[in-house]
């Protein structure tokens, strides 16, 4: 199995900096797992990497979207996975856990560019198509109103690859070491004040201003409060308060996610050692044989 190596954590953790040296010392590319930094012009409020930060380390999946076009996390989880075959040691860093979970594990989702209910099965009832599939793959379970997936399990089913012989989502596709960067919350607390400073004085308003002449409004931390103190719904502190309010939660549903949905070597990410915790984690995964 290819070997990945996967840098997680709450929002503010410290994985940037992590991520950068960790792949100097291993030689790794780094493939984004944030879903906002997918696309263009969104840089402040995202907290992007910027040009003399990557320290000549090759990145991937930073705006690649437009900002009116629609990026899923299918057409993320096929991006990724094309990057991890395409390099030699793949990094995958972030804190969408949803999209990085897709990459590495057995998720399916619908081919978005086959319309087979629209054409081979398109004079075929539910009943008739759950009818079919069962007398291929007699153990399946699934939604029988679920058209969509009906069509999509019977399509797999006639082509020998029986849903039902799937442990799916809990199943990894790689050989993946996971490190977790946890960090205590008054920390965490303290990190993001520093940090929305940072961004707007960066000029992180005049970016959704720019984004607002074009009739864009995105529905993210930050960008959405920002949105509300334009429109005047809210003053300039309750904009501040409410974007460090969602950006605890974000990191306290990101701590669930990984620790639960995820086997991670978990450091703390105010260690002074911590890089070198964690070059001694991946470097021992990497020479460990198949």
């Amino acid at each position: 199995m290819k070997k990945v190596v996967v840098i997680v954590g709450p929002t503010a953790s410290g994985k940037t900096k992590l991520s950068v040296e960790l792949a100097k010392k291993i030689k790794a590319e780094i493939i984004n797992g944030d879903s906002v930094q997918i696309y263009k012009k969104l840089d402040i409020g995202s907290a992007k990497i910027k040009e003399e930060e990557k320290q000549n380390i090759k990145h991937h999946l930073f705006d690649v979207a437009d900002l009116k076009d629609s990026y899923t996390v299918y057409q993320f989880q096929k991006d990724v996975r094309k990057l991890i075959d395409d390099i030699d040691i793949p990094m995958i860093v972030g804190g969408t856990g949803l999209y990085i979970k897709a990459a590495l594990y057995n998720y399916e989702f619908e081919d978005e560019d086959k319309k087979l209910q629209d054409n081979l099965y398109k004079d075929s009832s539910n009943e008739e198509i759950y009818d079919q599939l069962l007398r291929l793959d007699p153990e399946i379970k699934v939604d029988k109103y679920n058209r969509r997936r009906l069509v999509r399990a019977l399509e797999l089913a006639i082509q020998g690859n029986f849903r039902s012989e799937k442990n799916s989502k809990d199943e990894l596709l790689y050989n993946a070491c996971i490190i977790y960067l946890d960090l205590d919350r008054q920390i965490l607390e303290e990190r993001l004040h520093i940090r929305l400073d940072r961004q707007l004085d960066e000029g992180f308003i005049d970016e959704v201003k720019t984004l607002r002449d074009q009739d864009i409004h995105i529905n993210a931390i930050g960008y959405r409060e920002i949105d509300q103190y334009l429109d005047e719904q809210i003053d300039y502190q309750e904009m501040k308060t409410l974007i460090i309010k969602k950006s605890k939660q974000l990191a306290k549903k990101q701590k669930t996610w990984f620790k639960n949905q995820m086997h991670a070597h978990i450091l703390n990410a105010l260690d002074d050692d911590v890089i070198e915790k964690a070059y001694q984690i991946v470097k021992d995964f990497l020479n460990q044989k198949e």
